[in-house]
């Protein structure tokens, strides 16, 4: 909770890879909240009242995911709907002249969302989508220490400037500080 609640203030597509996680440890814990509680909650340095609302912020997040029918797969429709809406965004922004910085930085990582999009056998995900998942099977990949070539360095490297410039316009928008 409050990592999550820090990252959605700070940068929407950390906050949206973070939730994916939360959900893949769920999955892996078999929705348990006993050992959510002993493997997840404990391992935060916090207090007693702390712990009880992390606690009650997984126990939200896995009945959302029970009711939505998420828990083999997918996810929980609010990260769904802000995966969307960032997608929005994105294509509202290459649309506007205000930054002519992302505009160069998508076409830097144009074609290798396009390779990842072919490679995920998902053709109609969209550029948000498929930056995301690429950012998230890297990070997967690194949690296994399995190897990474410097393809897909170099790849996630491009579609990560590309997300983090597209965070912060994005957090700039939501707080009034920049137009389209």
């Amino acid at each position: 909770m409050l990592i999550a609640k820090e990252k959605r203030k700070t940068n929407i597509a950390e906050y949206i890879l973070y939730i994916w996680q939360l959900e893949d440890l769920f999955r892996a814990l078999d929705f348990d909240m006993e050992k959510i509680g002993s493997t997840l909650v404990s391992q935060f340095k916090v207090d007693e009242n702390t712990r009880l609302d992390i606690y009650q912020y997984y126990k939200n997040m896995v009945l959302m995911m029970e009711k939505e029918q998420v828990k083999q797969s997918g996810h929980i429709q609010a990260i769904v709907n802000l995966t969307s809406d960032l997608n929005d965004f994105h294509l509202n922004l290459l649309k506007s002249t205000a930054d002519p910085a992302y505009r160069s930085l998508y076409q830097i990582a144009k074609p290798l969302l396009d390779e990842f999009r072919l490679k995920s056998n998902d053709v109609n995900a969209d550029d948000v989508q498929v930056a995301l998942q690429s950012l998230y099977g890297l990070i997967l990949l690194k949690l296994q220490q399995k190897p990474i070539s410097p393809g897909t360095e170099q790849a996630t490297a491009h579609i990560s400037k590309l997300m983090a410039h597209l965070a912060a316009r994005y957090k700039q928008f939501e707080e009034g500080d920049f137009e389209l």
